[in-house]
Order: structure tokens, then sequence, then C-alpha cells
């Protein structure tokens, strides 16, 4: 009866509208904040710190009638169960997606004990991951244009396309520092370089705030560890934060306004960063007045359990999390609310914690005017959305263009040939990218060059692509039996049957009943030969395992030391039956097993690579368009092209036909293999939607590419990782057997032009701790076309009292030139650009002499003068 009478007394206090404070927009957010929460239960509190990727219907009402922080919604405009994760390539149009946003919108509103509205929230890294919705040139190549102004114009028409669907709130942008390039997410990024991450991380979060968007910039803090590897655990020092990964973090919430961050995976300093107190409560929180509210990645918070080991259950990870300085647990399944509810009813999250997180969230709804416009328009004109879209997306792909090479002057293509090979899979599949929806209309590459070549022949042959298929995984019918022992001893703990031994376990063991790091298979069945001959069969995966052909042992690698690929030659008759009999056994962890044999593969890799030789011969000219293959969790061990591209271009080459290779991808690669035989090479990361039309206005020569590297470039993976603002070494750069010097310097790229620097002086050659001065110097272009030069302002320090940087990009201006004009720049240069930390990591402006160096790359430094500050 007192429970009764108690949630009748809750449901009067939240139905009594002259008590509702939280209802009157007369009234002061904090005054509304505070209203609402009081009247909240503990259960309607956890449902404001939950976050999923779901739809509203039948199966899930009786949960999230309590309320909900935010929902993605889910490919089908019919609704889903909920729990699955998004499918970026939907089929909705911006109105039915605005029509669906209004009606489950309405059900929360009006449904709900409180009506409080969510936050419907997506990805839009470079442009909004839904149907129809412009999609831009990968963020690696915003950073590329060093355009923070058309940047800012391309993430206002993305914020446009955001807030017509209703979305109000976006898990973007990408401001984690691409400090080794095998990381697969460089792409994702803004480069390596502190300064330039944040003035492009700026411009978007900008762009989506001023329009009623709340940004998300991402994964807080340095989720790129040893190795290149993805989300490693990093041990760094608090002054290397602050003068490095920090630093877009910081400028995205002090001066762009973001109002949420979301965690990264990693642990940092040995806390996992979605519990890690000293990092969200003690800098982001209290040193840097952020007021916003904190979200971990997607199922992060449970890593404390499975990855971590920090956490004993699910419930205790999310105590942590919550009491170390998160506001909303992001999950990917509704159900996994029964996973870390305990832990809000057990007295282990400190209340006052719960309470703060809660408010973090309500003010933001507040500030969005959720309960007083909580609806969007449901009348679009999407022909002028993508009419401008297109547009803008086609300039920010010219401005990406960096030309690495161009012996001879091979581009642009004026006049120079009469027929053109097209060569490789990349230029026609118009690949977008990581976080990419499908774009609208998108043109490939060969498209775009056939729309322009005019009177030019374009030959087109596929070659050989990235991927070069040695091996299938072998598919039948095998009886799969499991062990909890690492000898195959005793009765099976399970059997079930299996159409292919292909095993990989990770975070959990293939049952409940077995332990992730101790346990045997056995796998038996029959294989069908398809074809007569001498064909490989094998197994790759961590050792430990055993083949059997007809019960004669094959291959024997039964004991623990690594992974590996082991293959035999066999003689097989088509037709004939085989017994196939595989033991394993995994006594670490990280288990994982594959039978592989060559029998059904295709080897028409040498018919492709002959095919596009043959197309080369026949043209002038041969443009070979390769890729690489990379993104979340996916690093590359190799830079190297995947495949067997290197070889193809070697081949073509080796034609004597001028070769021009093109780069689809969103990293750095190794050309050594291949970089003295070809004549141009342009990097064209993921160009967008348009990027086909743009890759051909530069070729064609109607636009002069000015696009410059926010990467460094090696010349040998040994190198890594390489970055050009590192601090000084304690000897040299140099390896005994390679240089330490880079292929391509940070800031690198070349023009169909040239430009000759002069003339630098400074208004002000000494300046007190508090001035500023302003540099002046003077840009001409001496080539005969018209174009852009991308101008980059460094600072060197050079006397301190703490070891800082070689090198640091301070600032940077793209400017464009007519033929033979002359423009003078000038940059301020201010105390902030010249402040350090002291031994008590303190921010000062220590008196002494900087160089202020000026030039076309990190590497290319044409103009330097002394200043001094007394």
């Amino acid at each position: 009866m007192k429970n009764i009478l108690g949630l009748l007394f809750l449901a009067f206090l939240a139905n009594n509208t002259s008590a509702q404070i939280y209802r009157d927009s007369t009234q002061s957010i904090d005054a509304r904040v505070n209203d609402l929460l009081a009247r909240m239960t503990q259960e309607e509190k956890f449902w404001q710190v939950f976050m999923i990727p779901a739809d509203v219907d039948s199966s899930n009402w009786h949960l999230l009638q309590h309320g909900i922080f935010g929902i993605q919604l889910s490919a089908s405009s019919q609704g889903d169960a909920g729990g699955q994760m998004l499918n970026y390539n939907t089929t909705d149009n911006a109105e039915a997606f605005a029509k669906k946003v209004n009606r489950v919108q309405s059900r929360f509103m009006n449904e709900t004990r409180l009506g409080i509205p969510i936050i419907p929230f997506d990805e839009a890294l470079h442009g909004l991951v839904r149907s129809d919705a412009t999609c831009f040139p990968q963020s690696i190549a915003m950073a590329a244009t060093f355009d923070t102004a058309l940047i800012r114009r391309a993430t206002e028409h993305i914020a446009y396309e955001t807030k017509i669907r209703g979305i109000r709130q976006i898990l973007s942008p990408v401001v984690n520092l691409a400090t080794d390039v095998r990381w697969g997410r460089t792409e994702e990024t803004y480069g390596e370089d502190p300064f330039l991450s944040a003035q492009m991380g700026l411009a978007f979060v900008r762009s989506f705030e001023r329009s009623g968007i709340v940004t998300t910039p991402k994964h807080f803090v340095a989720n790129v560890g040893d190795g290149g590897r993805d989300s490693y655990p990093v041990h760094l020092s608090e002054r290397y934060l602050y003068q490095s990964h920090f630093i877009p973090f910081i400028t995205a919430i002090q001066q762009g306004g973001a109002r949420s961050i979301m965690t990264a995976y990693n642990s940092l300093n040995g806390v996992a960063c979605s519990s890690n107190s000293w990092l969200l409560n003690e800098q982001l929180k209290a040193k840097w007045g952020f007021e916003g509210f904190v979200i971990s990645d997607a199922n992060a918070v449970g890593g404390e359990l499975v990855l971590h080991k920090t956490a004993s259950t699910y419930a205790e990870s999310g105590a942590h999390a919550l009491n170390g300085g998160l506001d909303v647990i992001f999950q990917t399944d509704v159900n996994h609310y029964k996973l870390f509810y305990p832990a809000f009813t057990d007295n282990s999250i400190n209340q006052q914690r719960l309470d703060d997180a809660v408010k973090r969230v309500l003010r933001a709804k507040f500030e969005l005017g959720l309960f007083e416009n909580p609806y969007i328009s449901e009348e679009i004109n999407e022909e002028k959305t993508h009419t401008e879209g297109k547009k803008l997306a086609r300039k920010v792909a010219q401005e990406s263009f960096v030309l690495l090479k161009n012996e001879n002057q091979v581009l642009p293509l004026l006049g120079t040939a009469k027929t053109i090979a097209v060569i490789g899979a990349d230029a026609t599949e118009a690949r977008l990218g990581g976080y990419s929806g499908p774009g609208f209309q998108k043109v490939n590459i060969l498209n775009g060059i056939k729309e322009q070549a005019g009177d030019i022949k374009i030959l087109y042959s596929e070659g050989v692509g990235r991927n070069s298929v040695e091996h299938e995984v072998v598919t039948s019918e095998f009886k799969a039996e499991y062990f909890d022992n690492l000898e195959l001893n005793g009765i099976p703990v399970f059997t079930r049957t299996e159409e292919k031994v292909d095993g990989h376990w990770t975070l959990f063991s293939p049952n409940e009943k077995l332990k992730v790091d101790h346990f045997s298979v056995r796998w038996t069945g029959e294989l069908t030969a398809p074809a007569s001959g001498e064909f490989e069969i094998g197994i790759e995966g961590n050792d430990g395992f055993r083949l059997y052909l007809n019960d004669e042992l094959i291959i024997d690698v039964w004991s623990k030391q690594s992974y590996r690929k082991e293959l035999v030659k066999y003689n097989f008759k088509k037709g004939k039956k085989y017994k196939v009999r595989v033991e394993f056994f995994e006594s670490l962890g990280e288990g994982k097993i594959q039978l592989i044999s060559n029998l059904s593969v295709s080897n028409n890799s040498k018919l492709k690579l002959s095919e596009a030789v043959k197309t080369a011969k026949k043209a002038d000219i041969a443009v070979v368009v390769v890729g690489i293959e990379e993104g979340e969790f996916r690093d590359r061990a190799s830079l190297k092209l995947p495949g067997k591209q290197e070889e193809m271009i070697k081949a073509i080459a080796a034609t004597g036909k001028p070769v021009v290779v093109l780069i689809v991808g969103g990293s750095a690669v190794n050309m050594n293999a291949w970089i003295n035989d070809i004549d141009a090479i342009g990097m064209l990361w993921y160009p967008g939607e348009e990027g086909g039309n743009a890759v051909a206005d530069v070729l064609f020569g109607k636009v002069n590419p000015a696009g410059r590297l926010p990467i460094t470039f090696p010349l040998d993976e040994a190198q890594l990782p390489l970055v050009y603002n590192h601090e000084p070494t304690g000897r040299g750069d140099d390896y005994n057997n390679l240089s330490g010097q880079p292929l391509f310097p940070f800031g690198f790229g070349l023009s169909y032009s040239t430009f000759s620097y002069s003339g630098i002086h400074l208004e002000k050659t000494i300046i007190g701790t508090t001035e500023s001065t302003v540099v002046h110097l003077k840009v001409k272009n001496t080539g005969k076309v018209d174009g852009d030069e991308v101008v980059q302002l460094y600072i060197q320090d050079e006397l301190s009292s703490v070891v800082r940087p070689v090198l640091e990009l301070k600032g940077f201006q793209r400017i464009h030139l007519k033929a033979g004009e002359e423009k003078e720049l000038e940059f301020e240069i201010t105390p902030e650009m010249l402040s350090q930390l002291d031994l008590e990591l303190n921010s000062f402006v220590e008196p002494g002499f900087f160089r202020i160096m000026i030039g076309g790359s990190s590497k290319d430094l044409r103009l330097k003068v002394d200043l001094e500050v007394r």
C-alpha cells in the first residue's frame, strides 16, 4: 500500500501544472532543471544517463516509457525491435526521417510520466550518415585543405542537413591526433598536429553548436597506442598531454562551445578512460570548466570488465564510470540496461554524482529548446540541399588533392594525350571512407574523367585490386567438439555442427561453459575436392593446432608460440571425398584458427594484370588508381599498397608510358618499391561523392592543386612513429641503415605553379611577455597559371627552461594568386603562440629568443626572423 501511495504522489506532482516549474519557459534553466530532477525517481534518473541506437516499438516501450537520454534511430522506417546497431545506408529520405523523429519524440513527450524529450543523435564525421545526405571528403581530406573558412561552410551545410531531419546531437568530430599512421582510424582525424587539428575541429564544432546541435568531440583521450594500434593503453605524462592531445579538446570546448565529449576505449596511465576521475573530474570538469555531458564510446563502460579487468561485474564498471565522471552510458542494445541498472539501486553510485550527471543531460535538453519545440518541420526542399551540398563537396575535394610528385610536368593533362588508360578498381568504386552514408549520386573517378575528356579516348581496365585472395576458408560440414581442457580429453562440454573451421575468440569463449583461455576443439568432417591437381591446404591462426587428411597427420604445430600460416601441398582428385580432422587448443586467450586452401580460389590476378598492361600500352598515358584498406579496428602493420597493386604499378611503368598514380585512402603509403618508376603521384584521400569530378578538375588543369599533407609520410615503417613536431633527441635522428627523415613531410604539397617568398619583417622585434607583434611577408606566384599557396608559420623556442618541440605550427593561410601576382601577408604573433608550461605545468611566456619561420611545409621554411621576448 505504501508503494502504491508513493507512486500516486509522484504522479500527482508530475501532473500538477501549478507546481511544474520545469514546464515554464520563463523560468531560468537552472530552476527548471532542479525542479525536474526533484520529481524524478531513481529509475527515471538512470534512463536519462543511458543512450542506445534503437527505435521505439511495442517490444521495448515497457522500458523506454521511463524516458531515455536519446536514441539513434535505426534503418527501417517501420521500426525495429531495438538493440540493432545502426545501419547507416538507410532508405529514408529527409522528409520521411523527420516524420519518424517526430513520431518517436511524440511518444516520449506524451506517453511518459514526466514528458522529457529525447535527444535524437547520429554520426556526421564528414556528412550525415543518412540517405540523400551529402557525403563530403573524409576528415583527413578536410584537414588537407588547410582552409578553415571552406570547412566552416561545408560543416554548416552538414549541420543544416542534420537539423532538418530532427537530429540534435552528433557523435563527431574526431579530434584525436594521428601520431602513428599505422592507426586504422587516421582517416577520421585531422592529422598529427595539435594546432591544425584544433582549428579544423573548431570550425566543425562552431558550425553545429551555433545551429543548435550538440557536438561530441572524441575520443577522450589519445586512443592510438604503441605500434599504431587502436585503443591500446597509453602512458602519457600530464605535460605531454597538455602540449599535444588535450589542445584540440580544450579548443573545441572553450572556443567552440562543444556541449558533449566522448571517452575512448583505451586506458590512460592505468585507468580506463571512461572511469578516469583524473581525466574527467579533475581536468575536464574542474580545471577546464566543462559544463556539458560526457558519454562513453559504444559499450566502452563494460570494457572495464572484459578488457581492462578492473571491474568484477558490469554493474561495478558502471559505478566506476559514473563516480569517475562519466555522465552517460552508451550501449548498443536496450536490454543492456540489465547489466548496469543494479549499480543505480545499491548505493554504489554516489547520489550527488548521479544527480550532477542527470542535470548535465537535462540542461542540454532545455538549452536545445526541446521541451518547447520538440518537433521538426516535415516540409523539406531536398533539391536545394543537394545543389549546394554537391557544390561544396566538389570544392572541398578539389582543395584536398595533394600533388606529391610531378616529374616532367606530366600533369595537368593539357593536350598531351589523345588516349588515356584509367586502371584500377578504385577508379570505379567511389569509396567514401569510414563513418560514411551512401552519398547522393556519387561520381567515381572514371566517370569524372570521361565527363571532361572531350575528344580524348578513355580506356579502362580493372587491374588487380586491393585484395589478392590466395586462400579461402574451407566450407563443408564439420562436427565440432569443445573440451574444457587443453588435451581433448574426456567427454566434450558441448558439440555442434559448423560449416567452417573458422574460430576467433577475443572477449568471450566459444561457450559460457568454457574459459576463454583454457579449452580445446576437434573438428571432423569430409572435404570433396572440386578439382584435380596439387593444391595447398593448411591452418592459419594461433599455433597449437594439427591437421589430418584421411587420418594422416600433415601439419603438427602442437605448441603455443605465435600466429602463423602453415600450408602443405597435397594431390587431390576431383569428386573424391577426404576425411578431415582439425585439432586446436587455446591456453592464453585471443584464440584464432581457420582451415584454408586454394582448392576453390579463382586466381585471375595474372590475367587482370596482363589486361591492365595491355590497356596501358594502347594509351599515351596511364592513370593508375590504387587504394589501401584501413578503418576502425583495422590498423596496418605494413604501409605498402595491399594485394598486387605494387606489382601492377611496376608492370605498367615498364611499358615506358608516362604513369600517374592516384591514391585513395586516409593515411600514409610506403612507396619505396615504385616511386622512382612513375612520373606523378596524387593523394586523393576519400574524396567524397563529388570526388570523381574534383579529381578530373585537377588532372585536366581546371583546378591547380594546393592540398597539403596533415600527416608525415615515412620512408619506411621502421621509422614510426614519426611526426614533425617531436622533441629534440639526445643524439641524432638517423638509424644505422636508414635516414630519420620522412618521404614527404608534414605540410607538403606541390602545385602546377611556383611561388616565391620575400620581405619578412616584424613590426616589433622586441616585445614583453604580454605583448603581441605582427610578422609581414610577401608571396608571389612566379608560375604561368593561377593557383593557391598554403603559407605556413612555424615557431621554434631557441632557449627554454624545459624541453620544447623542435618546431610547432602556429598559423597558416591559404591564399589565391593569379599568375605573376604578389600579395603581402601578415600573421599576428600572440603570447598564446609563444607560451609554454613551466615545471609546475603553469602556462607562461618565458623571456628569450624565438625563431619565426615561414614557408610551404615543415621542411620548406624559406623565411626566418628572430623575435626577442623580455
